[in-house]
């Protein structure tokens, strides 16, 4: 199975059109574009998600102007796209099709293909607190990573192949709870990866 992106080229930046937030704020949010081929005999739905490995795991040292989060910090994965039962027919998202700009407290009902679900990404729990910013987010949500991160941050755009043609999962799943579904499941998988960093430094190598 291959998977492709008009919107960036793979191992490419991500242009801030489908980041979630940019240098003076938040980003225009939208979806890239998503397309893919040679789907394996058997294919009764997919699963897609997208995940950020590179995510600091010492919030204390994220987005502050007296110091720089270190390459070498230990990274956790961070999940901005959280989707299943993308029927077996399906074979292209378009761009800005799924999300088309921030939503404050989180999209509630985000569009996607015809009989697919969609859970929740990481920013849930990133913003949970924040009065202003704290709810639900469902969909897609795209990188924002912290300004004052020495680490280029890669995303991981991951399509699976499935002999299932729904997951058990329950409203409000989250991508830990995809990979559990999918387990044994899985006749292929395909990724595409993009980067993003809102580091000057990193940008100028």
């Amino acid at each position: 199975m291959r998977i492709h992106s008009d919107s960036f080229a793979n191992g490419a930046l991500i242009p801030a059109e489908f980041a979630g937030g940019h240098a003076h704020g938040f980003a225009p949010d939208r979806n890239p574009h998503l397309a893919w081929d040679q789907v394996p005999e058997g294919t009764r739905s997919f699963a897609l998600l997208c995940v950020d490995p590179d995510v600091p795991t010492v919030p204390d040292t994220t987005n502050r102007d007296d110091m720089e989060v270190p390459v070498e910090q230990p990274r956790a994965d961070f999940f901005h796209w959280v989707m299943v039962d993308i029927p077996a027919e399906v074979r292209e998202i378009p761009a800005g099709s799924c999300s088309d700009g921030f939503v404050a407290k989180g999209k509630r009902n985000p569009s996607g293909p015809a009989g697919s679900r969609q859970g929740l990404n990481d920013y849930t729990g990133y913003f949970a607190g924040n009065a202003d910013l704290d709810g639900q987010y469902f969909g897609y949500d795209g990188p924002y990573p912290p300004y004052n991160d020495l680490r280029l941050h890669h995303y991981h755009f991951r399509l699976y192949a499935l002999d299932a043609q729904t997951l058990p999962l329950k409203p409000g799943f989250t991508g830990k709870d995809v990979l559990a579904a999918i387990e044994g499941h899985v006749l292929a998988q395909a990724e595409w990866v993009g980067t993003y960093t809102l580091n000057g430094k990193v940008l100028a190598g």
